[in-house]
């Protein structure tokens, strides 16, 4: 059994846009949160897997932060059952001791294991060293719902 496009796509506007899923229950259905809030993204120097958590893989080059993304359409673009980020993301500017980035993460904390609800390969890897500031354009940060 599959969900159905109209699901796949209520369901990462939810997540990405805090769109509430109405006519589920009640005319009001799934609401969103009271407060958007964000949502974290991360680097991986390898596939974080479905099992994964935020740490898993993620790079401890020199200065690195999550970065966060409200959960709102100036956070995030939905179309059909796909997120992308909306705007540039920009990560802190190596130190000194750094890492090849090959994955992302989209999770709920901006630190420790949080829950990891999406992960990518960036479509080439980034060698992070001294003064190399790692951004992701608007777009690169691609997820779906299917």
């Amino acid at each position: 059994m599959s969900k159905s496009d109209v699901s796949e796509n209520a369901l990462i506007a939810l997540i990405f846009t805090n769109t509430p899923i109405t006519l589920v229950g009640d005319a009001a259905g799934i609401l969103g949160s009271a407060a958007a809030g964000n949502l974290y993204i991360s680097l991986h120097t390898a596939d974080p897997g479905e099992t994964g958590s935020q740490t898993t893989s993620e790079t401890a080059y020199t200065n690195y932060a999550r970065a966060a993304v409200p959960r709102t359409s100036g956070g995030w673009t939905v179309a059909g059952n796909v997120a992308s980020n909306a705007a540039v993301v920009n990560f802190p500017t190596c130190g000194a001791s750094g890492a090849t980035i090959t994955h992302f993460g989209i999770g709920t904390s901006p630190s420790g294991a949080g829950k990891l609800l999406y992960s990518g390969a960036l479509s080439s890897s980034l060698a992070v060293s001294n003064n190399i500031t790692p951004t992701m354009a608007i777009g690169a940060c691609t997820n779906s719902e299917d």
